[in-house]
């Protein structure tokens, strides 16, 4: 008599197991249209392309569908790591238990995912490729160690290139504008605290003002100290002036302008800024020892190597 109690109740079981609804999943169209615009937001504010981090939304949360992603909002599979003092969830990965970050939005775990990048210098040399670069960026994350997977560029590649989120990444380039005399372009946009952000050789930047330090704009900017420095190819003695430009951006490896004519006073690295072109390149394009300074009225290429 218990055996037949206890096989209806499994029946019974069962039966309620079935009539359950399936937990709805998304497909990659819909993650991919949910998702685009944070992702294009995030472009904006960090600089990694639109279709990087679609793509690897894609790829690391499952379209949507993982358990990281839908009970702990996590699209990137990032880890605790030390440091992080926000909620957690433990799941089985390259070990077992391994600690994951977990967020109130996704939106924050696109964010975090921009910081993550962002505030590591090993992935600062991705940040000077262009922002169309996908294959570049998808080549460099796995050589800066951000996946274990010897096909993740290929993935990555694939699911960009299928889906065609490259085309995201236009609305990360600023049409040229052509420059006033005094090098200057028009602003191309105010930020928050009424700064305002400038155009030059494609290149956003600010010009500092009364009360700037480098912490201030980083601030500003949601920028790490490590950027201002390592764009503008400044030390961390040096001391910020009202009226320096202050790249938000890495500078270009050339200018549209040929040559520069070398006024008195100015040293290589205020052509570098006046242009908007990295001094090392300069340095080399111009066959010149790094630290050298070149002469009054000195011919500067700024576009070709000289031979």
């Amino acid at each position: 008599m218990k055996k037949i109690v206890f096989i209806l109740c499994l029946l019974v079981f069962s039966t309620l197991l079935v009539g359950q609804p399936a937990e709805k999943r998304i497909t990659r169209e819909e993650y991919i249209e949910t998702y685009k615009d944070d992702a294009i937001r995030e472009m904006h504010r960090s600089g990694i392309p639109a279709s990087i981090t679609l793509a690897q939304g894609i790829l690391e949360s499952g379209d949507g569908n993982s358990p990281l992603a839908v009970y702990g909002k996590n699209h990137f599979g990032i880890k605790c790591h030390k440091g992080w003092s926000g909620k957690t969830m433990h799941l089985d990965d390259d070990e077992k238990n391994e600690c994951f970050r977990k967020y109130n939005d996704v939106y924050d775990s696109y964010r975090d995912h921009s910081e993550f990048l962002t505030s590591r210098e090993r992935y600062s040399f991705l940040f000077e490729l262009k922002i169309t670069d996908y294959k570049g960026w998808a080549k460099g994350l796995k050589k800066a160690g951000y996946a274990t997977n010897p096909k993740y560029p290929q993935l990555l590649i694939g699911l960009i290139e299928k889906h065609k989120l490259y085309e995201y990444d236009r609305y990360g380039k600023v049409p040229p504008k052509k420059l006033s005399k005094d090098r200057s372009s028009r602003p191309l946009a105010v930020a928050k605290h009424n700064r305002t952000i400038k155009l030059h050789n494609h290149i956003k930047y600010i010009v500092a003002r009364e009360g700037d330090t480098f912490y201030r704009i980083t601030q500003d900017f949601d920028m790490n100290l490590w950027q201002i420095f390592k764009y503008n190819d400044l030390n961390k003695t040096d001391v910020l002036k009202v009226g320096d430009i202050i790249y938000l951006q890495p500078k270009k490896n050339k200018s549209k302008e040929a040559f520069h004519s070398v006024k008195a006073g100015e040293t290589m690295r205020d052509i570098s800024q006046l242009y908007g072109v990295k001094l090392k390149k300069l340095y080399k394009k111009n066959n010149l020892i790094i630290g050298t300074q070149p002469n009054l009225g000195d011919k500067i290429s700024l576009k070709k190597k000289i031979k």
